[in-house]
């Protein structure tokens, strides 16, 4: 063969150095690795003595998870694992309402639901009357304010005021077949 048919190098970019760790950062690795061993070396001696006793977990001198616990400290940890803070804060609010918004104005209004999807949170309230109803939608700003204050920032984004319901349309003994009553004539 002639050096023309020879494979030519090739030149490669060259490697950068990796610098060597040295001082604190060789302390904090071993120290890493001699916790992660210890930690196995521990478990491992856990199981076995828990192998040799017949298994499982048993009652002792400390406290574990499944000590009894108070009601309130229960309900407490219920509601936190299952992401019920908002529902249970807003819940709270329903039954206080007379003490957020005062008595007059509880008289009148009353809180009937709250849309907790995260784009809504609307706290729905309806109004005996529309004067009520008006007073309550000049308030709502300032009534959202309190709410977040007392539940968290951003808990409630809106209110939604209704009014009186229509009275029930009732149907006397004179009625015109086909008839849907008042509606008829003024939609």
């Amino acid at each position: 063969m002639s050096e023309e048919n020879l494979p030519q190098p090739v030149d490669t970019p060259p490697v950068p150095s990796v610098p060597e760790p040295s001082g604190v950062d060789l302390a904090r690795v071993a120290l890493r690795a001699a916790k992660e061993q210890a930690k196995a070396k521990g478990a491992a001696a856990q199981q076995k003595k828990q192998a040799r006793r017949g298994g499982g977990l048993r009652s002792g001198a400390r406290a574990d998870g499944r000590d009894p616990m108070a009601l309130g400290a229960a309900i407490n940890r219920l509601i936190t694992e299952r992401g019920w803070e908002t529902p249970a804060a807003v819940g709270g609010v329903m039954g206080r309402w007379p003490q957020i918004v005062g008595e007059d104005l509880a008289k009148h209004c009353v809180p009937v639901k709250f849309d907790d999807e995260p784009d809504a949170r609307v706290l729905t309230v309806q109004c005996d009357s529309t004067a009520w109803a008006t007073q309550l939608r000049l308030l709502a700003p300032t009534l959202v304010a309190r709410l977040n204050e007392d539940l968290g920032h951003g808990t409630v984004r809106m209110i939604k005021v209704l009014g009186p319901g229509a009275p029930r349309r009732g149907y006397g003994p004179l009625r015109a077949p086909g008839s849907v009553g008042p509606g008829d004539t003024y939609g």
